[in-house]
């Protein structure tokens, strides 16, 4: 268990003696994220279209097991491309949360989508959430590649200091996520929120700017073209890059 006491940064205050924050040199707030294309090697994160993304997110949104795929989201699954459309329209028309489209650069097909969400440039904390990465590129070095997209932009581009990722508490896949990708795990809040009608505990965790360094190096070591065999097959774990640095 990691003591977050320990972890802690502090200064004793002048006057009480009492332990507080450091004072910031810069304590003004960052830029908000704009729409702009984040590029990567496997996959690129473009600002949510419905023209020119529907056909394909609306394929991926639809596959055989959509209904569990979208168990964990705060929508269902589309029942009808007009119950997508609506829901494409309203959130591309966001900015808190602000959606990407998911693109496979091999393909050239929209296989998912994700967003930067609860935005707050004055605390400089920002988070990735409402993930649908379809059957094509979960669980893949696609995935991964988007996750570290984000990151990489708001901490290297925009400045902030904390991103967060945040599930339903019985989502097992997507605490399994958290973990590999290299956030920490911070706590649970129990019945934080009604979904679809039911009670939600959350899962929370976290990357803060103190780790980004270690766990840039680990993305870009694990997505090198040479930790994949011909088939695209890892050939050393994310989990045990992170480790190493």
């Amino acid at each position: 268990m990691i003591d977050f006491d320990a972890q802690i940064p502090r200064e004793a205050d002048a006057a009480t003696g009492l332990f507080t924050g450091p004072r910031l040199a810069d304590s003004g707030p960052v830029a908000r994220p704009k729409r702009i294309v984040l590029a990567g090697r496997y996959c690129r994160l473009e600002p949510l279209d419905p023209a020119r993304h529907g056909n394909h997110l609306y394929a991926a949104a639809t596959a055989p097991d959509a209904v569990a795929r979208h168990m964990y989201l705060s929508v269902e699954a589309p029942t009808s491309r007009a119950m997508f459309d609506t829901w494409i329209a309203a959130q591309a028309a966001r900015d808190d949360a602000l959606y990407f489209a998911v693109v496979d650069t091999a393909t050239g097909r929209v296989e998912g989508r994700q967003a930067l969400m609860r935005i707050d440039p004055p605390n400089r904390s920002i988070e990735i959430g409402d993930i649908y990465w379809g059957p094509a590129i979960a669980s893949t070095r696609i995935s991964t590649e988007a996750n570290f997209l984000f990151a990489r932009y708001a901490f290297d581009q925009l400045g902030y200091c904390r991103f967060e990722w945040k599930c339903n508490a019985l989502n097992a896949a997507s605490r399994r996520a958290a973990l590999r990708f290299g956030f920490i795990y911070e706590g649970h809040f129990r019945r934080s929120a009604i979904v679809k009608g039911r009670s939600r505990d959350t899962t929370w965790y976290s990357i803060i700017a103190e780790e980004w360094p270690a766990r840039r190096a680990a993305y870009e070591a694990w997505l090198a073209p040479s930790n994949f065999d011909a088939d695209g097959r890892q050939l050393t774990p994310l989990a045990a890059r992170a480790d190493q640095t």
